[in-house]
């Protein structure tokens, strides 16, 4: 369910009178719009609002049909409203906590900034964000608060509901009138000529206590879907520790022990101490993560050795982020540093973890391990095995500005082998487990 979809559409048919049914009984709109006006003159006139600027071109009307429903009438925000912006505050008296000096919620561009120790608006307003990155969005400031240049305040007059106006100015989707610049902003002047559709006031309720509803049911799907997808992730990492510790498949008397094919391969070999491990599977042997696989650092690549074509050069951020930013090298170096579709990979610096590449051939850049597993080593087995013992991993890193584990830590952290063919076995049955977890994580 795209609940985000669902509360847009349910916002649509509300500012087109189809959420609820129309009363005959109700107060035209047309007569409330005429005692707004009224009141606002004498607002005007005694000096404790100012009219309304309108811009010289008029705004259409995207959101509304030729036809309105009974008792409804076309306005503007200007004419139901008035919106004007806050005043400057430095961001030096901007507490990030409210404290007993500073307990106002003081609201800016994008919301809530921090708390003040003065208020410049006290009652019940809608709030416009009318700069930066979240230009446009709505929020609703209660009893004493700042707002800040940023935040237009919308000042209600003749009892015009408090959640139908948020509901309406969320469905109006102000940002598409921000001017297209580095910083977008809102003109107060712009908005006000933004056409709307004015229900009567009874019906006006009876919407927002309809949206009220359904939004309340939609944040307990979205509230049940997220703790879902949360038991699905401990799952999926209770699986994976079942799997490392020869718990998720059966073990197969015919397999070759570990400690057998180690020896047969290197008959110095010498298992690890098994005092942490009484209970190790039949056919198990500890290891040290050196003795799995040869570990090849990237070469430190230099910024004048960088240019728009030929190979990818790939850095950590090239495996976390899969539209990050490539450099290119078209020199050639060692094989060593070249990596292919399906190699293991560890980024052993800053973001410690595992990946399997799935790009095409590219250089390897410092900072990462390309890992070759010997032969009695499964490639996704140590794949998933690394993936199960980050928190080992970064217990044994350290430094303060780029937190990375030296090769040798890392090779001496202690590794759990199965026999080769039960590597097999849990690797297809943890990627069939995930395979079918996943696709209830698609469909949430």
């Amino acid at each position: 369910m795209d609940t985000k979809a669902l509360r847009q559409k349910i916002l649509d048919l509300a500012i087109h009178g189809k959420l609820v049914p129309q009363d005959p009984n109700d107060e035209p709109a047309s007569v409330l719009l005429e005692r707004i006006k009224v009141e606002k003159e004498r607002l005007i006139k005694e000096g404790k609002i100012k009219r309304s600027k309108k811009s010289a071109k008029t705004s259409d009307t995207p959101h509304y049909e030729n036809v309105l429903p009974n008792g409804w009438c076309f306005s503007t925000l200007g004419e139901v409203f008035t919106l004007q912006a806050g005043k400057n505050i430095t961001a030096k008296d901007i507490k990030d906590t409210a404290t007993e000096l500073h307990p106002y919620k003081c609201y800016g561009g994008n919301g809530v900034r921090g708390f003040v120790a003065l208020y410049n608006r006290e009652g019940n307003f809608p709030i416009i964000g009318r700069q930066g990155a979240l230009c446009g969005n709505i929020n609703i400031a209660k009893e004493k608060f700042y707002a800040t240049e940023h935040a237009v305040v919308v000042e209600r007059y003749c009892d015009v509901d408090l959640m139908w106006a948020y509901y309406m100015l969320t469905a109006l989707n102000l940002n598409q009138y921000a001017t297209a610049t580095a910083q977008p902003g809102l003109s107060v002047t712009v908005i006000n000529d933004v056409c709307i559709s004015l229900p009567p006031r009874k019906e006006q309720e009876r919407i927002s206590k309809e949206i009220g509803h359904w939004f309340a049911l939609l944040d307990q799907i979205e509230q049940g879907k997220a703790d879902l997808q949360t038991t699905i992730k401990l799952t999926k990492s209770k699986i994976l520790d079942l799997a490392i510790h020869g718990k998720l498949v059966p073990q197969d008397p015919n397999d070759e022990p570990a400690i057998e094919l180690l020896k047969r391969m290197n008959p110095d070999f010498t298992p690890c101490d098994n005092g942490h491990y009484p209970q190790l599977p039949n056919g198990w042997a500890i290891i040290k993560v050196g003795d799995a696989a040869i570990y090849v650092n990237g070469r430190a690549f230099k910024p004048e050795e960088w240019n728009n074509k030929g190979l990818p050069i790939i850095r950590i951020q090239n495996l976390n982020d899969a539209a990050a930013h490539y450099n290119y090298s078209c020199d050639v170096y060692e094989d060593k540093y070249l990596i292919h579709k399906g190699d293991l990979l560890f980024a052993w610096a800053a973001s410690l973890g595992t990946y399997i590449w799935n790009g095409n051939e590219a250089w390897l850049n410092q900072h990462i391990f390309k890992v070759i597993p010997y032969p009695f080593m499964d490639k996704k087995f140590l794949y998933y095995a690394f993936k199960s013992m980050i928190s080992d991993f970064i217990t044994q890193s350290h430094g303060s500005g780029m937190v990375h584990i030296t090769k040798k830590q890392f090779e001496n952290i202690t590794l759990l082998l199965p026999p080769l063919d039960e590597q097999k076995r849990i690797v297809q049955t943890l990627e069939r487990y995930y395979k079918q977890i996943d696709a209830i994580m698609e469909n949430l």
